[in-house]
């Protein structure tokens, strides 16, 4: 073995085990710090995988080199040249990310590190920055691409694009014409985005508004057949306005309100389906809506059920009643003057017909109720009679008295007890009581306290064959105010039954007719150019709650 002159700071590389040879029997120095291999673990920093070595600043890997070192020659002073280089790389503070991408780089470009700071060694004397972007790109190229080195002694990705082409922004044009021709493209494009959203715009309410809008319209307007209405005003009075028995008949009597009633069930008869087919069969009221030469919207069918018919009557017949006037305003329209006074006219009559029978059957409901509660009055009255009578059979017949004299002889006997038990005390007191008076005293006491309890007993105590003589005091006395309020109850009867008959002859109920029913000359209906407005309104307000709902939804999904 050959030792080389002895240098200030040396390594020596250790030959591997599949290739012998001589080995040092000098100590080995690592040329790195012991801290940055146990800070930066890797393949090529293991000391049992590989043995140190150092190349010069200016060289890239020699494989002579290597061969020198592997026979065991001791580093000469250019190697320690490169351990001063990794020292002063390691003094650099780099952070583990870059040497990482460091020993990365290294391994793209053949080269073979000992360490992470021998890669950056060994990149900067290739001339190749380890840590500039461009170079972290041409980590991801594919594995047939070769960099190309350029004159400037950078490794390059392949050119791919012609050369000689300038990309560079153009000095020609100033940067506020270049902004200005920005700003201009921008407002173009926002013009474009706008005129195109409203002509989607125009052309939903084209076809969601404007065209039903329209349809609707040319209904009204030239399909839709005329209907002639004819109104007429009628009331309810009573034929006599005195005042009743009670004041508030007397308040409302002779006013709107007294007839307000059979105003109501006037007008609910003359919207209901009875007077309908009463209608139909008198005067024909299905015949009449079943002509050929009424539109299909407003025509009735001839083979139609009653209940098509009858919304047909709803729509057409229409009744309202004020409350304060007490009248009832009725208009009818069909597409003939004539039919729709004289269908009014048999209404009327239906009206009249009604008003008298709501009062015929008024009055005798109210004599009728007034005859049942009288009835009712006697038999309750006769059975409270018969209860108080079989109690007073069968018990004391003056239970209040009875139970009186009980109380004053109770109070008797505990005067006298109260008595003997002074007497009894004062004795005692002695300091030589009489035993003779005193035995006397006592049993005295005794004799009035069983006294006591006997004549309380008869007041609480039940016998086998009757209660107790509170109990039947108190049934007694139930009885009778039983019996007083049944005889209240049916004086009252008596007063309300001669009441209703003097009132059933004062309510008699007229109808009486204060506008009557004339043809009219012009159709009424259709209004074509307010339902028009209205339809367009509707469509509107339908588009607009439609398209409010999507946008919400539209940007809750997108949220």
């Amino acid at each position: 073995m050959t030792t080389k002159p002895k240098a200030r700071k040396f390594r020596i590389r250790r030959t591997p085990a599949s290739q012998p040879g001589p080995v040092s029997d000098t100590a080995q120095t690592p040329s790195e710090d012991p801290r940055q291999d146990e800070q930066h673990p890797g393949p090529q920093s293991s000391g049992s995988s590989s043995s140190y070595t150092s190349e010069p600043a200016s060289a890239a890997y020699d494989p002579e080199t290597e061969t020198e070192t592997r026979a065991g020659m001791v580093s000469s002073a250019s190697e320690m040249g490169a351990s001063r280089d990794i020292d002063a790389i390691r003094n650099e503070g780099l952070t583990g990310r870059q040497l990482r991408m460091a020993r990365r780089m290294a391994q793209k470009h053949g080269l073979a590190p000992t360490s992470d700071f021998d890669a950056v060694r060994l990149l900067r004397a290739k001339g190749i920055d380890p840590f500039q972007r461009s170079n972290i790109l041409e980590l991801v190229t594919t594995n047939n691409t070769q960099p190309a080195e350029t004159g400037e002694g950078r490794i390059q990705l392949p050119q791919t694009v012609p050369a000689g082409q300038t990309y560079l922004p153009s000095t020609e044009v100033s940067p506020a014409d270049r902004r200005a021709s920005e700003i201009m493209q921008i407002q173009r494009d926002i013009g474009r985005r706008r005129r195109r959203k409203l002509a989607l715009l125009m052309s939903r309410l084209l076809a969601f508004v404007l065209l039903p809008t329209f349809i609707v319209g040319y209904y009204y307007f030239s399909i839709a057949t005329p209907m002639y209405s004819t109104k007429s005003e009628f009331l309810i009075l009573t034929a006599d306005g005195s005042a009743g028995s009670s004041p508030a008949s007397g308040l409302f009597s002779g006013t709107a309100f007294a007839t307000g009633q059979d105003s109501i069930a006037t007008q609910s008869y003359l919207q209901s389906k009875d007077a309908m087919l009463r209608l139909d069969q008198d005067v024909g009221f299905r015949e009449h809506f079943s002509q050929p030469w009424i539109d299909p919207i407003q025509r009735l069918d001839p083979d139609a059920t009653n209940e098509a018919a009858y919304s047909i009557y709803k729509k057409y017949v229409k009744l309202g009643y004020d409350p304060t006037e007490g009248v009832i305003r009725m208009e009818l329209s069909t597409a003939d003057p004539e039919v729709s006074q004289q269908f009014s006219q048999k209404l009327i009559e239906y009206a009249e017909e009604r008003v008298d029978h709501l009062s015929q059957e008024k009055r005798q409901d109210a004599v009728k109720t007034a005859v049942a509660s009288l009835d009712d009055a006697k038999a309750e009255r006769r059975a409270a009679q018969e209860r108080l009578v079989t109690l007073q059979e069968g018990s004391i017949l003056d239970p209040e008295g009875e139970v009186a004299n009980i109380r004053a002889l109770i109070q008797n006997v505990e005067l006298q007890l109260q008595e003997k038990e002074l007497a009894l005390n004062t004795q005692l007191n002695n300091s030589r009581p009489n035993a003779a008076k005193v035995e006397a005293l006592r049993s005295q006491i005794e004799v009035l306290q069983r006294e006591l309890a006997k004549q309380n007993a008869r007041l609480t105590d039940a016998t086998e064959n009757s209660a107790s003589l509170a109990s039947q005091a108190a049934e007694i006395q139930m009885a009778q105010a039983d019996l007083a309020t049944a005889d209240l109850v049916l004086q009252s009867a008596l007063e309300a039954k001669r009441a209703s008959e003097i009132e059933a002859n004062k309510q008699v109920r007229y109808l009486t007719v204060s506008v009557t029913p004339v043809a009219s000359q012009d159709p009424s209906y259709p209004r074509a150019f307010e339902n028009t407005i209205v339809a367009f309104l509707i469509f509107a307000g339908i588009y607009l709650m439609v398209s409010l709902t999507a946008s919400i939804l539209r940007e809750q999904v997108s949220s």
